[in-house]
């Protein structure tokens, strides 16, 4: 019988004792020397095979957290467990059983796709015999088959994206790590990858995303966490957050949206019992009203501007997006209004370039 425990080289999924769990962290902590606390008590349970996002604003401690999920950041307090293996106690076997692609590419680009691939089958220590048709198949699945002799240097930023991502996955890792991997791209890029995501993980692979990107999320998570000054916020998949936690959106342009106008109009607003407890935004042209029951009491708000003598120039109803969830959650969670219209800022300049 071969010991294959006595054989490091062994492909990361042979080895994998087949958790439960993919990812497991209780409680973790990342204290920073002059006393920053990055992270505070972040703890995630990703079942095998799970699209697992997490979401939140620059600076939130989304990097920090993956950099302790993936043993490369220790944490203060709080455990981590990859696979089954203690992260602490095995963090070798955690690495062998697990890809990550960080923000920034780190293939080598005077060499061709097919020389990085087969550079990293040698660091991960696939087999010999298995690596020409896994570099093809991987090939194929990001398709850079086309340019397979190229040199990356001439790349767009999205094919050394793509390549990157393949690296990651030359030894079959179960779990795959991608901090913020579509960051900088243009939108045809951008969905190229997400495309590609989907396919890893339609193939089994659980992957853990990092992303500043509402609509990312959305489209490729099957549950989420969001992230807030280095704290869970609130964990569920995109539509049960939606239904729980999203509002109804009205968004109301005035005729003249001068100062005291928009003012008279909030206040006319927040009398409409029929609205329960609504959030209330002003914008430079007028009002965004979120409510669960603002479609109902519609007639209701129209008639309390004209009351007021506040004219509508235009107005426009949707249903809620994670956008809407995650600075609703924020407003709950944050008693410091700048610092909410901050996270706003940053994260609508994120979707404006979605």
């Amino acid at each position: 019988m071969t010991n294959q425990q006595s054989q490091p080289t062994q492909n990361a999924v042979e080895q994998s004792r087949e958790p439960d769990l993919a990812i497991d962290a209780e409680n973790v902590t990342v204290t920073y020397d002059d006393g920053t606390e990055a992270v505070r008590g972040v703890s995630l349970r990703v079942e095998n095979g799970e699209f697992f996002g997490f979401l939140g604003s620059n600076g939130a401690g989304k990097t920090t957290t993956i950099k302790s999920l993936v043993t490369l950041l220790d944490p203060t307090h709080g455990s981590v467990r990859i696979n089954g293996y203690d992260a602490a106690t095995d963090p070798q076997m955690v690495r062998r059983s697990i890809g990550y692609m960080p923000q920034e590419t780190s293939i080598d680009r005077e060499l061709t796709p097919r020389e990085n691939l087969r550079l990293a089958c040698t660091l991960y220590g696939v087999p010999a015999e298995q690596r020409t048709d896994r570099i093809e198949a991987l090939l194929d699945l990001v398709d850079l088959q086309d340019v397979a002799d190229t040199r990356a240097e001439t790349f767009s930023g999205g094919m050394k994206k793509r390549l990157d991502a393949a690296t990651a996955l030359v030894h079959r890792p179960p779990v795959v790590f991608l901090d913020e991997p579509t960051t900088g791209l243009d939108p045809e890029a951008r969905l190229r990858l997400w495309d590609y995501f989907d396919r890893i993980n339609e193939q089994g692979t659980t992957v853990f995303l990092t992303t500043q990107y509402l609509k990312e999320a959305d489209r490729l998570c099957d549950r989420l966490s969001l992230l807030h000054d280095g704290q869970v916020v609130e964990t569920g998949s995109p539509a049960a957050l939606k239904s729980e936690f999203g509002a109804d959106v009205f968004e109301i342009t005035l005729a003249n949206p001068v100062e005291k106008q928009i003012e008279r109009g909030v206040g006319a607003i927040r009398r409409i019992d029929a609205l329960g407890n609504p959030t209330i935004q002003t914008t430079d042209d007028g009002i965004i009203v979120r409510s669960q029951r603002v479609r109902t009491a519609a007639s209701e708000l129209f008639a309390a501007l004209d009351d007021v003598g506040v004219s509508v120039r235009d107005f426009d109803v949707r249903s809620p997006t994670l956008d809407d969830v995650f600075l609703s959650l924020l407003d709950d969670s944050s008693g410091d209004g700048n610092r909410t219209e901050t996270d706003r800022a940053s994260l609508a300049t994120q979707e404006m370039s979605t």
